[in-house]
């Protein structure tokens, strides 16, 4: 908790597949009274070609986190003493770089976000989807990931490797965490 007596609040980014949830879920158990909100949970407005929105230059603010911005004031308000969030945007949108504390990165390959997307976006699909989604993010979804690298990564306080086990990267964090 900070020393204004308001929660810390935490954001861990990443790629998709990286391991946001798995880890932000593991750092609302290990940390007492702490709260936990998850970016996928909410189905925000924006834009309708997010391909094409990352050529014009990926503006964050086109995004409408209303329904996040809700939540994280309304638990703001409630007595923890740790907020965590999972969220890829890190410090870039106008309505929660003033209220994000500390960004964390979990910096995982490619290769691994992919296998782990496909592990859960495809467990009970035909290998027509599979590959289909392959041949869609050769050609467009790599954009999005790289975007990330370029933009959110350097825009984070703390880069984490995310070839790490859960529990190591948890600890890191954990470190990074008891020193503010």
């Amino acid at each position: 908790m900070k020393k204004s007596g308001k929660p810390l609040v935490i954001a861990i980014g990443g790629v998709s597949g990286g391991g946001k949830t798995t880890i932000v879920t593991q750092l609302k158990q290990q940390f007492g009274k702490a709260e936990a909100l998850y970016f996928d949970s909410y189905d925000f407005e924006g834009p309708e070609n997010v391909f094409q929105w990352i050529e014009d230059g990926a503006n964050y603010d086109e995004w409408n986190l209303t329904p996040l911005i809700r939540d994280l004031k309304e638990v703001l308000l409630k007595r923890h003493d740790y907020i965590f969030l999972d969220f890829p945007f890190a410090y870039q949108h106008s309505q929660t770089s003033g209220i994000i504390d500390l960004v964390v990165f979990i910096d995982t390959p490619l290769d691994i976000a992919l296998i782990r997307r496909m592990n859960r976006e495809f467990r009970d699909s035909s290998a027509e989807e599979m590959l289909q989604y392959m041949e869609s993010y050769a050609t467009y979804g790599r954009r999005g990931y790289l975007e990330m690298l370029q933009t959110i990564r350097p825009d984070s306080n703390v880069v984490i490797d995310g070839t790490l086990s859960i529990s190591q990267i948890v600890e890191k964090i954990r470190e990074q965490v008891n020193r503010l």
